[in-house]
């Protein structure tokens, strides 16, 4: 038996829940439904298991024929169905007999995407413990991809229960005006937004921006008047931080621009994120379509409704706004002082996000992270999700059904008491030696399609390189030239841009270039681009949007195709980099990086050389001690010259530059 696509819809995908579950570290989404209540009920209504595989497709759905008879529910945003061109109803089990087919329309009421649950579900490529797919990945589902007509998807068997209605109670109310149940933090007032700021993100009605996905909706709303001038050794713009990781639903303000982060959204980045939407309301996500308003409603943490019986024990169709007001804590649960200050932020009712010391970037600050992570990890509490290292913070992720973040804390504190002293670390340190095309032809093309599509008039343009040297204080661009090749970059944290992409700063303070991100941000980068955002540089792991600011291009650094056999790539870990591996770079031709890249693509070697090593933090300090004189003259010359950009770019208004794009 087959199921025969004749018209695919729009961005049709296998998605399963919960999705690609414990790679958050390495860059590697969730994914899963963008709606997981509809995915949830129809698959309930059809006798799978809540989490099989089943279909979820936007504004237009597939026409899909049957060889044999099939049991099918339609869930999720208003939208005709018809069996055989007979009027069918959604929201219950429908019967399509053998040869008939299921057509489902475009959305003609409320909500974007609609889900197809087929009784015993559908077969489809598991990759990293999940079905899903994740098309900008090109990993799971059929092949990776939206289905194309003429795809046959094979049936599983996996029906458990007898197929059952959804009740009308417990049908999700979809609506043009949303509001969404966020809880404040991880970066509120009054250290990054002002409390005027923060009034009005939730007192704003947000407009949804056609420039929405499955990676964040974007939204158009008033610029935030910020409570800093700019984000220091993390870059220009008062929005930029030191990389941390994010949470699915956070309030993601790249630049001046809002965006709601989905289930394909990017594990780590350099951006505040002042709410949270909790677990329980991030389903309405896949329901915002262009267009709509989103109201934001601060709800206090400990009254979010549990994300596992939504719409399944509790009535779907009821505000979920039960509590207002929120926490009244700015986002910040505990605070500890000590020689080394600890911030417990709240990020949504499922995360805590830890962070340590002083808004700079500090390798004794990584090390403790990476000794809370290996505490934590060592205890595996039953309920913990992820662990997600930034900079100088480790995200910690919980099922706040087993583990409520109350408890968590209880726990983190308790863990952070027996840490040992970070001066003591030692860790596994490999060098990694990478080819570099600077300059590459694909970044140029990228700067280009920036001018035409985005913006013409940003500071960085037309050469992101002589922006670099500018910013500080060179000479010339081949003082840039040296300063990045002269570095060693120790990997600080990996899925920056998803897939294993490294976040990488120079362990001499003398090679850290610093400079700003792109706002708004690139539609498009090549994938492997090298670029350089605040004082970190990272390797794209994939094509996607961007904004750091090129240098060049190097050769993969994910290959899911070819694990066993590139050289450099370890059975089961598609990922080439680790945490505290020390990247430098040799010279190629455009020419010899194009052979080097097809080669690791065919699975052989590609100009990868990696030495095992091992850093200690003791040694780094006495380094740093060494050279103090000349480390502080160049910081020196730098923050004059960065100085003279910024005051530049509040002269030219730069900061109080609005945009409907993303940052």
């Amino acid at each position: 038996m087959s199921i025969h696509v004749e018209r695919p819809g729009m961005l049709t995908t296998i998605q399963d829940w919960p999705g690609r579950v414990g790679y958050w570290k390495v860059g590697v989404p969730p994914s899963g439904p963008m709606d997981d209540l509809s995915l949830r009920l129809a698959n309930v209504a059809v006798g799978n298991p809540e989490g099989a595989p089943a279909l979820e497709t936007t504004m237009s759905g597939p026409a899909l024929r049957f060889d044999d008879e099939t049991v099918v529910c339609v869930t999720g945003a208003d939208a005709p169905v018809t069996v055989n061109g007979v009027p069918a109803e959604r929201w219950t089990p429908i019967t399509v007999p053998a040869g008939g087919v299921l057509d489902v329309g475009a959305v003609s009421g409320a909500g974007l995407r609609m889900y197809i649950a087929i009784r015993g579900s559908v077969l489809a490529e598991e990759y990293l413990g999940s079905a899903s797919t994740f098309t900008l990945g090109t990993f799971g589902g059929l092949d990776g991809r939206v289905l194309q007509a003429g795809d046959d998807l094979a049936p599983a068997d996996s029906a458990t229960g007898t197929p059952a209605a959804v009740p009308m109670e417990h049908v999700p109310a979809l609506t043009h005006s949303w509001q969404l149940a966020v809880t404040e933090g991880p970066h509120g007032a009054p250290e990054f937004f002002t409390r005027t700021d923060m009034d009005t993100i939730l007192g704003t009605d947000y407009e949804v921006h056609f420039n929405s996905d499955r990676t964040g909706v974007r939204l158009v709303g008033p610029r935030p008047d910020w409570a800093r001038t700019d984000g220091g050794e993390a870059g220009l713009h008062p929005s930029n931080i030191h990389d941390n990781a994010y949470s699915v639903g956070a309030l993601d303000f790249t630049g001046d621009t809002p965006i709601l982060l989905g289930p394909d959204g990017p594990s780590l980045g350099g951006f505040v994120c002042p709410m949270t939407v909790v677990a329980a309301d991030r389903w309405k996500l896949g329901q915002l379509r262009p267009g709509d308003t989103v109201r934001f409603v601060a709800l206090e943490a400990a009254a979010a409704a549990s994300k596992n019986t939504v719409g399944l024990a509790r009535r779907a169709s009821l505000p979920v706004v039960f509590s207002r007001g929120g926490d009244g804590d700015d986002g910040v649960i505990a605070r500890r002082d000590g020689l080394t200050p600890v911030t417990y932020r709240r990020s949504g009712d499922d995360n805590i996000l830890v962070e340590y010391g002083e808004m700079s970037l500090d390798l004794a600050l990584r090390a403790r992270v990476h000794a809370l992570h290996e505490a934590v990890e060592a205890i595996s509490p039953a309920g913990l999700v992820d662990l997600t290292p930034g900079i100088r913070s480790l995200q910690v992720k919980v099922d706040p059904d087993v583990l409520p973040t109350a408890k968590l804390l209880d726990l983190l504190v308790e863990a952070e008491d027996a840490l040992p002293d970070a001066s003591e670390l030692t860790v596994p340190s490999r060098h990694v030696r990478l080819p570099l095309s600077w300059d590459d032809p694909s970044t140029r093309e990228a700067i280009q399609r920036y001018m035409h599509g985005v913006r013409s008039d940003a500071p960085w343009c037309p050469w992101n390189i002589e922006f670099i040297r500018r910013m500080n204080g060179l000479e010339s661009v081949d003082d840039v030239y040296d300063t990045v090749f002269d570095a060693e970059y120790m990997v600080l944290g990996l899925g920056d841009v998803y897939l294993g992409a490294p976040v990488a700063t120079p362990l001499d303070p003398r090679h850290r270039l610093v400079t700003t991100k792109y706002n708004p941000a690139r539609t498009w980068t090549p994938e492997n681009a090298v670029g350089i955002g605040g004082a970190y540089l990272c390797i794209y792991g994939m094509e996607g949007p961007g904004g750091y600011q090129f240098v060049g291009r190097t050769t993969q650094v994910w290959n899911h195709r070819h694990p066993l056999t590139a050289k450099g790539f370890e059975e089961g870990t598609p990922w080439l980099l680790r945490f505290f591996d020390r990247i430098s770079w040799y010279p190629v031709s455009t020419e010899e990086l194009a052979d080097m890249r097809a080669d690791l693509a065919a699975g052989r070697g590609a100009g990868v050389e990696i030495t095992d090593g091992t850093f200690s933090l003791a040694d780094h300090d006495e380094f740093l001690a060494d050279n103090d004189s000349s480390i502080a003259e160049f910081r020196k010359k730098q923050a004059e010259a960065f100085g003279i950009e910024r005051d530049a770019w509040s002269a030219a208004g730069e900061f109080a530059l609005t945009t409907a794009q993303g940052a």
